[in-house]
């Protein structure tokens, strides 16, 4: 490994060792990490051809990859190997795996989710390609000016990315606008703007290497050549707008899309990415089989989520209007390819377009919607329209376009069935099936968290990284005092470190002793985090008036970003930050009470994050949160959940105990139900004086003296038209959360509830949730026996 590293610093980066900075030796070990690799992603590919092997083609928006640095060297077996290496040439192992920048592929947990499936993919031995966009800037950083979150531009990728292979020869030319010409029976699309999708590969490679898939993002290219005409002619925009159309087509990750030409790039960014993907796919069965009718055999579609919905129609045109297929067949063939996970309740996420917008950029697709809409009448009368009120409903379009539907807990999956496509289920009633997600266990703890991933090891042996159900056997140490101690030594110890990257960071002293009650997710109104801003200012507020009480001293931590156009999110961010201000320099609470909130949320901050936790806020209105995966991360990782019966709660909570669980808040039902309640959120504020308090102190400018009316708007939505029921669950929220600080002060009975979370967390392995999606969905076998087994 030390003559690899220093035969890539010499020969790859044209260095030297008495040269060389973090960043060069950072990406030398890459490149030689990368070369360990590249044999067992050959094997992998040359097995899949050999044997015919169907492949799953994972369609993705987001790929929230975070480094992968310590993540390959994991799954290769040579973190020892590397960090001996690194430490005989001088270097600091940690540094140089701190020093690789996020890739900012993806935001939340849509992005994770399908990182994680790659992930499990390699891991179980199935073939299978991830697709989605190179951004060149992808998800914004997050800044705070004055408590405000302002965006800049993400610049991971002003940097060499070491672990991608350009393919220059894999381009597809992606069209857009234009007309459609019918003729002879046949249609035929001429678009007026082009741009080639070019791949570039990242080898994924599953735990213990034993396999390797790829994860093909496209860039876009300029179609047509420098106009050097117009440029010697003084039009320089002229000369430049082939090649300015390309490069903002993959250069941002969901474009501010309040304005006209921001939902006009979003779409385009969807069709560019999903269309070069079924292009690609295509392409690779065609090299190896005949008859394209049996593409469903060898070809399984997952689109995650919306974004990618138009791989339906893109898929119908390419085999009805290049490949001379009727139409109903086309349309019957696509269906058996392609699976939809939806990841969503709100109406506002189920994507819609424009039919104006949708037909002018992608006329040829909009003929082909229509005719699918049209089939779909035909063969079920009264079946939900696509196309309504001129506009196409994409979640619409992918549910009838898929053979299978799933939602990710079981409680999302009812609540798809009686809601958004009740009507669709009644037609199709076998079509949505469950599969609740999952996280991997080798990035979530075995990687992240050392310390505790250390005392695992020592106790039942290192079996539980590739079979998480192991973690059981923690169970008959719940009673054992001195397990108990190093198990919260464990956390101390993550606390600590924690403790110390804040103060670097944000400048704040908090005590490790403290409970760190952590909320980290997309800054959005149904996640509440001002419900939690709310508690804690009513908090504050007690402390200040009984100083000398019993108090546990808590470090309420938040990461998140809002979307650009989200002004309440924004608001949010801004007054959990003003509250921070005030609180953190209060004398009289001194250390009693501290808010941190870091700004630039992503995975490498969530894996600092996590192993610290004590508290886990999962407190989304009821209904409202599909699944989450940072509450498995939590729990994993022994952190106890205070949250409502929403998405995957409602599983943690019966796979760990109603008793290490701090339940409160209304259930999907009630939440419904008090909906129809005239006046509701009002006579829940009048009703609790301790939530009257708080909004009347934010309300005359308490935290904001600069601008005293500032959070009108925000306190004035609470009482007129609180729809995610801040107002009504907060009593109960408030009530659970000194329930869990007397807990809290009882050392060892928290220490016994937090290790039955981890010891319970076997099933939310996401080994478990590849393998549903293997069995109910794609229909796929492991290649690879050698993988992780793919037995339940």
């Amino acid at each position: 490994m030390k003559e690899e590293i220093l035969r890539h610093l010499c020969k790859s980066l044209g260095k030297d060792a008495a040269h060389s900075s973090v960043h060069d030796w950072r990406v030398a070990l890459s490149l030689a990490l990368r070369d360990r690799m590249v044999d067992h992603w050959f094997r992998s590919t040359r097995e899949t051809y050999e044997t015919r092997a169907k492949r799953v083609y994972y369609l993705s928006m987001e790929f929230l990859i975070g480094r992968l640095v310590e993540d390959m060297a994991a799954n290769l077996g040579l973190v020892e190997e590397a960090r001996a290496a690194l430490t005989e040439l001088g270097q600091d192992y940690d540094a140089v795996v701190l020093n690789e920048p996020d890739a900012a592929l993806g935001n939340g947990g849509l992005g994770r989710l399908a990182a994680c499936f790659m992930d499990l993919l390699a891991s179980l031995g199935i073939p299978a390609y991830g697709y989605g966009i190179r951004y060149e800037h992808g998800l914004f950083k997050q800044d705070f000016v004055d408590g405000r979150q302002v965006e800049t531009a993400e610049t991971w990728l002003t940097q060499r990315n070491p672990w991608e292979f350009e393919r220059p020869e894999v381009q597809f030319r992606i069209g857009f606008g234009g007309h459609v010409d019918h003729h002879d029976g046949k249609a035929y699309w001429h678009p007026w703007e082009t741009v080639l999708a070019t791949a570039y590969d990242t080898p994924v490679v599953g735990w213990q290497g034993k396999w390797g898939n790829t994860l093909r993002l496209w860039s876009a290219r300029p179609a047509s050549k420098f106009d050097l005409e117009s440029f010697n002619r003084g039009d320089y925009l002229a000369a430049g707008r082939s090649e300015a159309l390309a490069r903002t087509i993959s250069r941002v990750l969901y474009p501010d899309d309040t304005t006209e030409a921001g939902k006009e790039l979003r779409l385009k960014q969807e069709y560019f990415f999903t269309a070069a993907s079924i292009m690609d796919l295509l392409r690779r069965f065609l090299s190896d089989h005949d008859d394209i009718r049996e593409l469903p055999q060898y070809v399984a579609i997952q689109l995650n989520d919306t974004h990618p919905a138009i791989a339906g129609p893109e898929l119908v045109r390419l085999m009805s209007d290049e490949h001379n297929l009727p139409m109903d067949e086309a349309i019957e063939l696509a269906r058996r390819c392609l699976g939809y996970t939806n990841h969503t309740l709100l109406p506002e996420a189920l994507e819609r377009w424009h039919v104006g917008l949708l037909g002018r950029v992608l006329p040829r697709h909009l003929e082909i919607i229509r005719a699918i809409d049209e089939d779909q009448q035909a063969r079920h009368p009264g079946s939900p329209r696509i196309l309504e009120h001129d506009h196409v409903h994409m979640g619409e379009l992918a549910f009838i376009m898929a053979h299978k539907v799933n939602g990710v807990s079981a409680l999302h999956t009812e609540l798809v069935k009686s809601t958004v496509f009740s009507d669709l289920h009644r037609i199709h009633p076998t079509r949505i099936v469950n599969q609740t997600n999952g996280i991997t266990p080798r990035r979530w703890l075995h990687t992240c968290n050392a310390p505790l991933s250390n005392l695992i090891t020592r106790e039942i042996g290192d079996g539980w990284v590739a079979d998480l159900e192991k973690l059981k056997a923690l169970n008959q140490r719940t009673g054992d005092r001195e397990f108990l101690d190093a198990f919260s030594a464990a956390k101390r110890q993550n606390k600590t470190e924690l403790a110390d990257w804040i103060a670097q960071t944000c400048g704040i002293a908090v005590d490790p002793d403290a409970m760190f009650d952590v909320q980290i997710k997309r800054i959005h109104e149904y996640k509440r985090q001002l419900m939690n801003i709310l508690e804690t200012v009513a908090l504050w507020n007690e402390m200040r008036d009984a100083p000398d009480a019993e108090w546990t001293p808590r470090v309420k931590i938040f990461g998140g970003k809002a979307a650009p156009g989200y002004h309440v999110a924004k608001q949010i961010i801004h007054l959990i930050n003003d509250v921070a201000r005030v609180i953190n320099n209060d004398p009289v609470t001194g250390d009693l009470l501290k808010v941190v909130f870091p700004a630039n949320y992503n995975v490498t901050m969530a894996e600092r994050l996590i192993p610290a936790a004590d508290l886990s806020e999962q407190i989304s209105t009821a209904g409202k949160e599909a699944s989450g995966t940072g509450n498995m991360k939590f729990a994993l990782n022994g952190a106890l959940t205070i949250g409502t019966l929403d998405g995957a709660n409602v599983e943690i909570r019966e796979h760990v105990g109603s008793e290490n669980f701090f339940l409160f808040g209304l259930t999907a039902r009630e939440v419904v139900e008090r909906r129809h309640v005239h006046g509701y959120a009002r006579a829940a504020i009048e009703a609790s004086p301790r939530l009257s308090r708080v909004l009347g102190q934010i309300a005359d400018g308490q935290f904001s003296p600069e601008d005293s009316s500032r959070y009108h708007g925000l306190v004035g939505g609470l009482y007129d038209h609180d729809y995610f029921l801040v107002t009504c669950d907060f009593d109960s929220y408030f009530d659970t959360q000194r329930r869990a600080d007397q807990v809290y002060r009882n050392g060892s009975n928290w220490a016994a509830m937090a290790l039955r979370n981890t010891a319970s967390m076997g099933w939310f392995s996401s080994d478990r949730t590849i393998r549903g999606y293997a069995r109910d969905i794609w229909q796929v076998d492991a290649v690879d026996r050698a993988g992780l087994e793919m037995t339940a």
